[in-house]
């Protein structure tokens, strides 16, 4: 192995260590950090900039998966994940994720980087400014719940998360305690990543000029490096959820995410993406 792919698998596994850990944090899947990052790294290889985009939107909802089932199980053994939450919501996640990716492939890298940068940007503010609904109501019928499901997925797809930064508001709104919240988010974000993967591993398959290693718009080095960090690290993040004090923790995160967002908004501008 060369010292050029040594130092690409080092980027992947710290990004890894990174997005695991938020992810069991916060409910997460990590997309928001790895996206961006991901941008940087597959510029830097030298991917073609057209496809770019793309190809980190794919590669995070791939990786995002066994995050994912590595956060739920920490959380379910805290007896957090409401399952039931989870099952009426995931037909309306599934059917939303095969839209979103479908309207992903449709449109440019440069657009969908101008919408994530954006998108980011709000959460960023919400984040820092710990906005969020007075919880007031209760779970709403399992139609609802499926049809709130379906635009979290769609939007997820777009920017390449698990949901968490949209499940964990709707949940808490709805009178779930945040623990509560962020471990069902956690489950909640394993649909929407497979669902993600698949959409962008076929809406890709054969599209010319990616890299080698790529199935679709998946590019398969970077979803081991980030999958074999973020596993083991993840049930971590899981603990310090429900130990730490998160309004705080998101503030952190709201501003890592705010200085991504910038990035990426100043990529489009310079047309690095």
């Amino acid at each position: 192995m060369d010292m050029g792919l040594n130092v690409w698998w080092l980027a992947y596994i710290l990004l890894g260590i990174f997005a695991g850990f938020l992810a069991g944090l916060l409910g997460i899947g990590g997309g928001g950090v790895m996206v961006p990052i991901l941008v940087m790294i597959f510029s830097a290889q030298g991917f073609l900039p057209t496809e770019i985009m793309h190809l980190a939107l794919g590669t995070s909802m791939a990786a995002i998966i066994f995050t994912a089932l590595s956060s739920i199980w920490a959380h379910h053994q805290h007896g957090a994940v409401r399952w039931d939450v989870v099952r009426a919501m995931t037909p309306g996640v599934l059917l939303g994720t095969l839209i979103g990716t479908w309207l992903a492939a449709q449109v440019s890298g440069r657009s969908l980087a101008i919408f994530f940068a954006l998108f980011f940007a709000g959460v960023a503010w919400q984040m820092l400014t710990n906005t969020k609904p007075s919880p007031h109501r209760e779970i709403p019928s399992g139609l609802v719940q499926s049809s709130v499901g379906a635009g979290i997925g769609l939007l997820s797809c777009l920017v390449a998360i698990g949901g968490g930064t949209l499940t964990v508001p709707f949940l808490t709104w709805c009178n779930v305690k945040v623990q509560h919240a962020i471990a069902t988010s956690a489950a909640v974000g394993l649909p929407i990543a497979a669902g993600g993967a698949l959409g962008y591993l076929v809406n890709g398959w054969g599209h010319p000029g990616l890299p080698e290693h790529s199935v679709g718009f998946v590019y398969w080095p970077a979803v081991l490096g980030i999958v074999l960090a973020s596993m083991p690290v993840a049930p971590f993040g899981a603990k310090a959820a429900h130990r730490l004090p998160v309004a705080t923790l998101k503030r952190v995160f709201g501003v890592i995410l705010l200085v991504l967002a910038v990035k990426m908004a100043w990529g489009v501008l310079t047309s690095v993406v």
